[in-house]
């Protein structure tokens, strides 16, 4: 594949992404376990490779290197997930991905943390060779894929063919401006209770109220726990790697520094199917915390229509240096949406690994429903 004409300015859907693969623009390997590609709304699910290096700090290739220079810079000891391995906390692993990719131009990609990736607290990112920036890929890139792996709370098991992080495609312009986001949302609400403030996107605020008569409003990480299969799911006991939190009279939350917190928005969230949505990065300006780096929206997600009604993003929070104040109804980030090259043929929430659908406050998926 040589040209983008074929497809209309947007993000790529499941059908477009597939395409792609079959004209050859993304090529994967065989894992061990045979697994097929996983394809989403509007993504793919890139899987682990066998060959991994733990190396000492994390890095950028920069335009004059390959990622492979990187880590032999770095002397790096090499990894064989092909039995599966166990990262530790604190520790930083380059892992080569099964998926590479040959983009024609004017096509794009961005990558980012799978839901279950962040609600685990392990931070992943897509490096391509030559790279400047993280989880981006630019138009004509012609290589493999690589995710820096570093778990920051619990230890995991990977092996080859996990699935940590996903990949979705860009053709043109396709993010809404502020103007565009109040006639979607004037069309069908994207959040639902008061007229949502749009300034950068759809801001959206932290509830401290309570979900339930038990005044449930978060969850905080325990430490030294036992180790997270990322790819098991229903098998784990939630109170052994969870502190429940609840409401109290004040409704607020004092984050402490290096604590890992699993809170919601006050919203519900609706990405109609032809559009998606992104969290956008945190913003200095709101307060010393970070929201949210598992922040991919399909098409779908939150609608009616596919079972959705009434779904909350579900927030991963780290406070920074300092402790600070969290208070109910305190706005942390910003949805933006970006318009669909095509809509997809099937939406969030009826493909296989739609675990967060009409979603409360819920745990990633390796873990047993209470």
């Amino acid at each position: 594949m040589t040209a983008t004409a074929a497809f209309a300015p947007g993000l790529l859907a499941a059908h477009q992404i597939q395409a792609l693969r079959d004209a050859g623009a993304i090529r994967s390997g065989s894992p061990p376990d045979g697994a097929a590609p996983v394809l989403q709304p509007a993504s793919l699910d890139l899987r682990l490779g066998r060959r991994a290096w733990r190396v000492r700090a994390s890095f950028l290739p920069g335009q004059d290197r390959t990622v492979l220079d990187g880590i032999r810079a770095q002397s790096a000891d090499e990894l064989d997930l092909g039995q599966g391995v166990i990262l530790e906390p604190g520790t930083v692993t380059v892992v080569e991905l099964d998926d590479r990719l040959n983009l024609p131009a004017g096509l794009r990609a961005a990558a980012n943390p799978k839901s279950s990736t962040g609600r685990i607290d392990v931070f992943t990112r897509v490096i391509a060779d030559r790279a400047r920036r993280f989880d981006t890929i630019e138009p004509g890139y012609d290589g493999p894929l690589y995710a820096e792996v570093s778990p920051r709370t619990f230890p995991v098991r990977v092996r080859a063919g996990s699935r940590l992080s996903q990949i979705r495609f860009t053709s043109g312009d396709n993010r809404l401006d502020d103007d565009a986001h109040r006639a979607l949302h004037a069309a069908a609400p994207l959040v639902a209770g008061a007229e949502p403030i749009i300034a950068g996107g759809v801001a959206v605020s932290i509830d401290l109220a309570g979900f339930d008569r038990s005044g449930l409003v978060g969850y905080r990480a325990k430490r030294h726990t036992g180790v997270i299969d990322v790819d098991l799911v229903d098998a784990l006991d939630p109170s052994d790697y969870w502190e429940a939190i609840h409401c109290r009279a004040r409704r607020e939350l004092i984050l402490d520094p290096g604590e890992f917190y699993l809170l919601a928005s006050k919203e519900s969230v609706r990405v109609p199917p032809d559009h998606a949505a992104e969290m956008t990065p945190f913003d200095p300006l709101v307060g010393e915390f970070r929201v949210h780096y598992a922040g991919f929206f399909d098409p779908g997600f939150g609608c009616a229509e596919a079972g959705g009604a009434g779904s909350r993003a579900v927030l991963e929070v780290r406070s920074r240096d300092v402790p600070f104040v969290l208070e109910d109804g305190q706005i942390v980030g910003r949805l933006v949406y970006e318009r669909m090259s095509e809509p997809p043929r099937t939406l969030y929430g009826a493909v296989a690994g739609s675990n967060y659908q009409a979603q409360g406050l819920k745990l990633s998926k390796h873990f047993r429903k209470g």
